[in-house]
């Protein structure tokens, strides 16, 4: 008879702690083998395996920081491609341009309507032209996240759709979901009437990813330049 069957029950506990932490390991091994779009963030490129998967559907949540996340992934991928953002009238080029985004690469669609949103995002896939396309989230049909979330993976591009909170639709078909969170805001000098703001520290969570588990957490300053 094996010995684990003699296995006191903390002894039990510590084995199997001990083989899901290796076949975590082994998963995030696998993971980062598959094309990956940086941020250029290191604690966020960890977090997230390498980045965003490429021909995937991602989301990026929370109240506060998701579009510095985002400002910094764009400016990246612009060194390399072009890059789409589809425009609900929330967008506000000179953040990008002081994230570093060369807006001569980045194509902007306006779209208010969620069925315009959508069809706007299928029309890029289909192009594909980008290797990135920004969304806002809107409200769609079960049968439409999953039509863009299949033209995503044929055009091996990253749909990265900013979100509060995703509903249960996007939710089933996002590969990876990261929330960002404000911890806490970051001064220059001294606190009070002569501190000057210089940003916020995010707390950016994970909460969904194919090969990761949900729970891990990273730490970022988001710096005003």
């Amino acid at each position: 008879m094996p010995a684990v069957a003699h296995a006191t029950q903390s002894e039990k506990r510590t084995a199997f702690a001990a083989l899901k932490a290796e076949l975590s390991a082994q998963n995030r091994r696998r993971e980062s083998t598959k094309p990956t779009l940086a941020s250029a963030i290191p604690e966020l490129d960890r977090l997230l395996c390498g980045g965003f998967p490429e021909g995937a559907i991602a989301t990026l949540e929370g109240a506060t920081g998701r579009w510095s996340v985002a400002a910094a992934l764009a400016a990246t991928t612009t060194r390399r491609g072009l890059v789409a953002i589809v425009d609900d009238g929330s967008l506000y080029p000179p953040g990008l341009v002081k994230a570093g985004v060369a807006l001569e690469r980045v194509i902007v669609v306006p779209a208010k309507k969620a069925l315009q949103i959508a069809r706007a995002v299928d029309i890029l896939l289909r192009a594909r032209i980008c290797r990135l396309v920004l969304m806002p989230a809107v409200a769609l049909r079960d049968a439409v996240w999953t039509r863009l979330a299949t033209l995503a993976q044929r055009s091996g591009a990253v749909v990265l759709v900013m979100a509060t909170r995703a509903g249960a639709a996007l939710s089933a078909v996002a590969e990876m979901r990261v929330h960002c969170a404000l911890e806490r805001a970051l001064m220059y000098g001294t606190h009070g009437v002569w501190g000057c703001f210089a940003g916020f520290k995010l707390s950016v969570d994970l909460r969904k990813h194919r090969f990761a588990p949900s729970g891990d957490r990273a730490h970022l300053d988001a710096v005003v330049r």
